[in-house]
């Protein structure tokens, strides 16, 4: 049997198993060992377990407990509430004004926590029955909270920047660094299409009621002020880590003991905040630990079967495509990929194959990241399967059917589409700025 047909039975036989609603690092991890063993017998189970320490001796894997601990402690002590009421407020008179609110929401929940879940949680409960209560259009206000969740999984601390960093084998602070600008590009493409929109369909978004918006000047900057905690918190952070003053780790632990500071300055630090803040938080790292030690395992079978020698001879000598087309086809695969599973399934699938593809072609790895995190972000809110239509159908009102949702996130893919496309012909706006920091 060729080493060809062995991988594609490797592939075949992880994707069938999945189907069987398994968890994904078991199915992965037990694909990559049983190969491993029925190829090269005892002594091939060294490969597995050998690629799995490499998790346990790398570093900076340390921020990923460090920076969920942070984001659940801001969300869970009500942080994200002050976060709201100060949009309310201040942006509230605008057309739409609420739903503006909710993107910069979004943007600085993915500031506090890197993962898409919360976005999606604290939009559903707090801004989607707001922005309801005021008459705003449900499908309209329903895709504002999925696309604006996304962004959780781009801008820095991205959890999924993390896990890829780790299988590429790439500085997770020049990820961070390279998903800023294309994260506030994104969240800016929104909020244009926000305004555009609701100024010509004014019905859709109606301005709040002057007697909701004058709430005095002491109280905005009342408003503003506990607003402006979750900023601070990750701008000194991120600034003492660009600044040299502290490591990607250091940074970590200042961010997490910042959190908890707030919180308690706040008196909304209390034994069962705390309770949930960790049990969350060993959750999430628990999951994200398993899944880096399979697909760890799960690669180093399927490299020393030379499946991505096979993968570039098939694409550049036999169908004769160019690099660029290469890359669009990757693009497209993903896709399709996570209109059934979700980014981590996605990576930990397709990454033996394409990240050592992307280096034979050329192309920048830190780039690539912020290009396949983008297109998770849009495979997140496509039918069928769509992780975040499934989360909002869970959250969401009676009144809000899986119609509305799907009809919901249309002109959001096309914006993400817009912002996908102006990265990738302008690889600068990912690299600009890891660039400048790290050669400084």
């Amino acid at each position: 049997m060729s080493y060809g047909l062995i991988a594609t039975l490797m592939f075949s036989s992880m994707m069938l198993l999945l189907l069987t609603g398994q968890r994904v690092f078991g199915v992965i991890g037990f694909v990559g060992a049983a190969a491993a063993v029925l190829l090269w017998g005892e002594g091939g189970s060294e490969m597995p377990f050998n690629a799995s320490f490499v998790v346990l001796n790398w570093y900076p894997l340390l921020t990923l407990p460090l920076f969920v601990y942070m984001g659940y402690m801001l969300s869970e002590s009500g942080i994200a509430d002050d976060l709201y009421k100060m949009f309310h407020v201040w942006s509230g008179g605008v057309p739409g004004g609420l739903a503006i609110g909710t993107i910069g929401l979004m943007v600085i929940v993915s500031a506090m926590n890197g993962l898409s879940v919360a976005g999606m949680a604290i939009g559903a409960t707090i801004a989607l029955p707001e922005m309801l209560r005021r008459n705003y259009d449900k499908r309209l206000v329903t895709g504002v909270v999925q696309a604006g969740s996304s962004l959780g999984i781009l801008i820095p601390p991205s959890v999924v920047l993390v896990l890829y960093g780790m299988i590429a084998r790439q500085p997770i602070g020049q990820l961070w660094l390279a998903g800023v600008l294309p994260g506030l590009l994104l969240a800016t493409l929104m909020i244009v299409y926000l305004l555009v929109r609701c100024r010509l369909q004014p019905h859709l978004a109606p301005a709040l009621p002057a007697a909701e918006r004058n709430v005095g000047w002491g109280e905005k900057l009342r408003l503003l002020r506990a607003g402006i905690i979750p900023f601070l918190i990750f701008f000194a952070m991120m600034g003492l880590f660009i600044m040299g003053v502290t490591s990607l780790v250091e940074s970590a632990a200042f961010g997490a003991v910042a959190a908890t500071l707030a919180a308690l300055a706040k008196r909304r630090l209390t034994w069962r905040v705390l309770e949930d803040t960790t049990r969350k938080t060993l959750a999430i790292s628990c999951m994200f630990l398993w899944i880096i030690m399979a697909a760890l395992s799960f690669g180093a079978v399927f490299d020393g079967l030379g499946a991505v020698k096979a993968v570039e001879w098939l694409f550049l000598q036999q169908m004769h495509l160019s690099p660029w087309e290469v890359l669009i086809m990757m693009q497209l695969s993903y896709i399709i990929l996570g209109m059934f599973l979700d980014d981590t399934a996605m990576l930990v699938i397709v990454a033996p194959l394409y990240i050592p593809l992307v280096r034979a072609l050329g192309f920048d790895l830190v780039w690539y990241g912020v290009l396949y995190t983008i297109t998770c972000q849009i495979a997140y809110i496509t039918p069928p399967f769509g992780y975040n239509l499934f989360l909002m159908r869970a959250m969401a009102p009676k009144e809000i059917t899986l119609v509305d949702i799907y009809r919901s996130i249309v002109p959001f893919v096309i914006v993400m589409l817009i912002g996908l496309a102006l990265v990738t012909a302008f690889p600068q706006i990912a690299l600009w700025l890891p660039q400048t920091v790290y050669q400084r």
